[in-house]
């Protein structure tokens, strides 16, 4: 007979039925888990098996996956360099090849047939340097820039042309770091584009619909909007808040209606029926006849300064603030622009095909743009931009003028006047050679070359007849000489202003040509036209035309375009050759060159192209040492970040995968504990009787 167990001697058998049921269950339970454990592979397969690891578990995968997104982010700009580096290779290696044609081809060593077959050579070069840098990979072209997934070179009118923007595409690298990894042409071959700065600011009229942002404020640093103060007569001080406004009108209006408010508050009269409203560069404040208005500042404030409305007492007398200096927008109206007679007239942009130290090659594009429908900068830009000339038009970094820039490489942009259109493009301030223009920017930025300084061989003692640089002979036969110093090299203007006063000097001095009529005053004048671009040099005497010989081996006459003018017998006028035009300093441009003066037997454009690719093959050492150590950079990135994914991985792995052999030891521990279990079970809930109790 069966003896129970002491503890359930006298339990209900209901109550041990449910005991041993929770039992069995609980066991089952725990050998359902280890089921899921082996057949899953995971020891946690829900965060409620173990919340503590399972959180750690959730942490180390969002690194993981991080982790794979920037391993496909350094696998791409590994990709990107390694291609970008080879492309900086290859183009090395053709600039090197260019130097030698360069260095070998000048002197008496080669000849002009020689020289004609080492340009075919270079056209070949060039041609493979335009492929190199359309060089594309993943979709990406190397050398675009921020634009890299448009084509970066064209053949256009002539030359090249670069499209791409910008420094470069940025890609993530994680941790808040990133790289470049595609470059533009500005940081390896070159610059894209030559720009033209506007000499003329066009400062826009203060207007009440003027923007806030478009006020460089009286200080010179925006209008920071918030509370000012106005005290009327020294008396307290009343707030006004500007927060929010948007336009001029916006604080002229608030202004405005604080005062008249004050004015029924205290039964006075401060501003006439004009109010507040803008004159000139300044806000402006009709007022009362006897009534004086000052403004301040709330704690730490700024806003009245910016507005220029501190330190003055604004009284009849004394109605306009300071200056409050808007900036140029493409929406500003030409009308607003005080600089400008308008309508405008119409220009010529210029595109000459090649130049050499002989002047310019054969092949010129012209297009004369009719700028009198323009209303406003945007429609300037429109007009210049829509002529399909390679021209872009902006503002400048300064917010006051524009900026002309030729995308084009190989050809120079020039811009000039038409005779009788006011002068259109000297008004803007994008006339390519005017009054202003530097000597320094004559000749791609050579500048122009006077010999001065000179002394005599025999004595060693200045000798100012050896510092002359050109003579000029007029039509009659009669001539001067011109000496240009050093002081006279400032712009265009002070050049001009010196050749006249040689001329001035020579009168009444013995002639140089005793056969040739005296000089006499009005009888020459050196000046810029209203049309083409160069200096022009106009006789008023009848005879031939005026001519321009070097002297001193001087290339002055040269560089000013001088030696290689045009004349025109209509105006008795011979006219420089435009050496101010704008030409894109890049390896395109200096292989065009280089090739141009081959083919013209040029000896000085030879050498000046060697020398500028020579410029060319030092920005490509330092492009190609930022590549290499951006590649260098990513590779170590990539090594740490495997080492760390190996990591995570180890760690995670120990947290949710499961142990195989510790599993299955303890499924068969609960199998084996499950089937003690119903074993006993079946013996405690055998059926018994009050008798079984009593024996």
């Amino acid at each position: 007979m069966a003896v129970l167990p002491a503890n359930f001697s006298r339990v209900p058998t209901l109550l041990s039925s449910q005991l041993i049921l929770s039992n069995i269950t609980r066991n089952n339970l725990d050998l359902f888990g280890v089921q899921q454990q082996i057949s899953s592979g995971k020891r946690i397969n829900r965060p409620s098996d173990d919340p503590v690891a399972a959180a750690m578990i959730a942490s180390i995968k969002d690194r993981l996956g991080l982790g794979a997104q920037r391993s496909l982010n350094l696998d791409h700009a590994s990709l990107v360099l390694g291609t970008l580096d080879t492309a900086l290779t290859d183009t090395t290696d053709l600039v090197r090849e260019a130097q030698t044609i360069a260095i070998s081809q000048i002197g008496l060593t080669s000849d002009p047939a020689t020289r004609q077959q080492q340009a075919v050579v270079v056209d070949a070069m060039l041609a493979n340097l335009k492929n190199i840098a359309n060089r594309s990979v993943a979709g990406l072209y190397v050398f675009g820039g921020d634009t890299p997934t448009t084509q970066p070179v064209e053949d256009f009118l002539g030359g090249v042309r670069f499209r791409s923007r910008g420094q470069g595409m940025i890609t993530d690298l994680g941790s808040g770091d990133s790289i470049r990894i595609t470059t533009g042409g500005n940081n390896a071959i070159g610059e894209t584009s030559a720009r033209l700065r506007s000499t003329v600011p066009l400062n826009p009229s203060l207007m009440l619909t003027t923007p806030v942002g478009d006020l460089r404020g009286a200080r010179g640093q925006g209008v920071a909007l918030g509370t000012i103060t106005f005290s009327v007569g020294g008396g307290a001080p009343v707030n006004v808040d500007l927060a929010g406004s948007t336009s001029l009108s916006d604080i002229a209006n608030r202004i405005t209606t604080a005062v008249r408010a004050y004015e029924t508050t205290n039964s006075v009269t401060v501003l006439g029926p004009g109010g507040v409203g803008v004159s000139g560069p300044s806000l402006s404040f009709d007022m009362a006849a006897g009534a004086t208005l000052t403004f301040g500042e709330t704690a730490n404030g700024i806003t009245a300064a910016d507005l220029g409305l501190t330190g003055i007492s604004f009284a009849t007398g004394t109605t306009l603030g300071a200056g409050l200096d808007p900036m140029l927008r493409m929406s500003t109206r030409l009308a607003d622009i005080p600089a400008l007679t308008l309508p405008l007239g119409t220009i010529r942009v210029k595109l000459t095909q090649g130049f050499s130290s002989a002047g310019p090659a054969s092949g010129t594009v012209i297009r004369d743009i009719d700028l009198s429908t323009a209303d406003t900068i945007d429609d300037i830009r429109s007009l210049l931009e829509s002529a399909n000339l390679g021209v872009r038009v902006q503002i400048g970094e300064s917010g006051r003028s524009l900026d002309i820039l030729n995308e084009i490489s190989g050809p120079s942009l020039s811009i000039e006047e038409t005779t009788g259109n006011g002068l259109t493009a000297s008004q803007l301030g994008i006339r390519t050679l005017d009054w202003s223009t530097l000597m320094s920017e004559f000749n791609d930025g050579r500048g122009v070359r006077i010999v001065n300084g000179a002394t005599n061989p025999t004595t060693g003692l200045p000798d100012p007849a050896r510092d002359v640089d050109f003579r000029i002979t007029l039509g009659n036969g009669q001539a001067f000489d011109v000496d240009l110093r050093p002081q006279d090299m400032t712009n265009v203007q002070t050049v001009i202003q010196r050749i006249n006063d040689q001329f001035n000097t020579a009168i009444g001095q013995p002639p140089i040509n005793g056969s040739a009529p005296a000089l006499a005053a009005g009888q020459f004048i050196a000046q810029l036209t209203d049309g083409p671009n160069g200096i022009a040099l106009t006789q008023t005497i009848p005879g031939g035309a005026i001519a321009v010989q070097k002297r001193n081996n001087s290339d002055a006459a040269d560089d000013l375009g001088l030696s290689s003018g045009s004349w025109d017998p209509l105006s008795a006028t011979l006219i420089a050759q435009d050496r101010a035009a704008i030409r894109v300093d890049n390896l395109f441009t200096h292989l065009i060159d280089l090739a141009a003066a081959l083919r013209t037997n040029d000896n000085a454009g030879i050498a000046f192209a060697g020398g500028q690719i020579q410029k060319a093959a030092d920005r490509l050492s330092v492009a190609q040492a930022l590549t290499g150590s951006a590649s260098q950079r990513v590779d170590q990135l990539k090594d740490q970040l495997t080492e760390q994914n190996t990591l995570d991985e180890q760690l995670r792995t120990q947290l949710e995968d499961v142990d195989y052999y510790e599993a299955i030891s303890r499924f068969n521990l609960l199998q084996t504990q499950l089937e003690a279990s119903l074993r006993a079970s079946g013996q405690i809930a055998s059926t018994r009787t009050l008798l079984d109790f009593l024996t």
